[in-house]
């Protein structure tokens, strides 16, 4: 939403939001009063299960583009002003990785800089079984064996995207068994308050937690949605057609990593630079 308000700013596009839209028909009603009643002609949803609402307005306002974030169906819908995007946030979470990877060296390793099978262990707290968060996790878990061979990692799912109850206390039940690390595909603070409690580092995601959590966090990464909003702002100004399938990478600004955090182990800023 910040990265929405921001480039419609900076490209003179006026811009109005409806929030706390849950996962059915009220996403469609939601679009119809942003064309109807705001004058919208790009409509924009945020959420996973938003898809099949947006292609049912997408249908009735063929005038009008529908752009859906996380979506997988744009590429057969048959419609030419549905579309799907999203960013190789894999990237950020592959450096996420290293991070924790050199955190756990810092914390635990001997003078080779050997983690013991023991204190190599990492929990994650994912959200659904999808393909968006198995892919992060992996690479994520990539990343942390680039720097500590022996990792292992112990995955947990709450079934929610945002549950903070369910995250903490998934994170709670990784650190009871042993993990000396945790990461995490969920965007409430209910895994980074259990950390900073237990003093168990935190690899974040969607931004940082530190000023909540000085002691344990680490690095975060997130997506920068900017540099879609203003492609499609373009494209809709200028005629021009908006692409089915478009991912952001680190190389178009759209993967970001954050800024370290406090807990973050010495030389880690040089290793990602690598």
């Amino acid at each position: 939403m910040d990265a929405a308000k921001k480039a419609c700013e900076e490209m003179g596009v006026e811009y109005a939001q409806k929030t706390q839209i849950p996962e059915s028909r009220d996403c469609y009603d939601a679009a119809v009063e942003l064309i109807e009643t705001d004058g919208c002609n790009i409509i924009f949803a945020d959420s996973f299960g938003h898809e099949s609402f947006l292609m049912d307005a997408a249908e009735k306002y063929p005038e009008v583009q529908f752009c859906h974030a996380t979506g997988t169906q744009a590429h057969t819908a048959g419609l030419k002003n549905f579309h799907n995007a999203f960013a190789s946030i894999y990237e950020g979470r592959y450096l996420a990785g290293v991070a924790a990877g050199m955190k756990l060296v810092e914390l635990y390793g001997d003078e080779n800089g050997k983690v013991s099978d023991e204190n190599a262990k990492i929990g994650y707290v994912g959200a659904f079984p999808y393909a968006e968060v198995i892919s992060g996790y992996t690479s994520f878990y990539l990343g942390a064996k680039s720097v500590v061979e022996n990792a292992t990692m112990e995955v947990r799912y709450t079934n929610s995207w945002y549950d903070e109850a369910a995250e903490k206390t998934t994170a709670l039940a990784l650190i009871d068994n042993g993990c000396k690390l945790i990461s995490q595909h969920a965007d409430s603070m209910g895994a980074p308050t259990a950390c900073e409690e237990k003093n168990v580092p935190n690899v974040s995601y969607n931004g940082s937690t530190e000023a909540e959590c000085p002691n344990t966090f680490v690095i975060a990464s997130r997506i920068n949605w900017a540099p879609y909003f203003e492609y499609i702002i373009d494209c809709v100004m200028n005629d021009k057609a908006i692409d089915t399938d478009w991912t952001g990478s680190i190389e178009t600004g759209s993967v970001e990593i954050t800024a370290l955090g406090t807990a973050a182990a010495k030389g880690t800023e040089e290793k990602l630079d690598a």
